[in-house]
């Protein structure tokens, strides 16, 4: 077996359950996750080692994905969206990631994060990451990427609940 082999049999799962968190489309995450492989493929002699393997990973799975939403929204009209439900102010944060439909606000609520926000409560609720891996992405502390974690989920969470009361 390859080293390239070894890394897409170890790796796949977890990418693949990041990027279908993300868009929540089985077919969206298919493609996402073989074009992150492909790529890693191509660049795998640039790998430099200073994140783990997997988070090196989710983040070209990332980058794939918020490009593949920025070509999707050039060819997608308003008029073709359907309006998603408000959120469920008696649910938790975690339960509302199950329900699909609410699941759209929430990521609508998510992209209007500023850095690092947006991208700790990524790693934290799509890439399952440990606060200690996430404050080494960072450079910082495990405390620091708790507390960012939990801003973040406070932010999205009043922005939840300000969109329920303006409708």
């Amino acid at each position: 077996m390859t080293q390239f082999e070894e890394i897409y049999r170890t790796y796949f799962d977890d990418v693949y359950r990041y990027i279908y968190r993300l868009s929540g489309d089985k077919n969206i995450a298919e493609e996402i996750t073989s074009d992150t492989f492909f790529q890693a493929m191509r660049t795998l002699d640039g790998f430099r080692g200073e994140c783990e393997l997997r988070v090196w990973l989710c983040q070209i799975a990332k980058n794939h994905y918020y490009t593949y939403l920025k070509k999707a929204r050039r060819t997608k009209s308003l008029d073709d969206m359907d309006s998603p439900e408000p959120p469920s102010c008696e649910k938790s944060l975690e339960e509302r990631f199950i329900d699909n439909d609410q699941a759209a606000q929430i990521r609508m609520a998510l992209h209007d994060l500023p850095a690092p926000y947006k991208e700790v409560f990524m790693w934290r609720v799509f890439a399952t990451l440990r606060f200690r891996e996430i404050g080494q992405i960072y450079s910082k502390s495990e405390n620091w990427a708790c507390v960012t974690y939990h801003r973040a989920k406070a932010m999205i969470q009043s922005r939840l609940e300000d969109q329920t009361y303006e409708k």
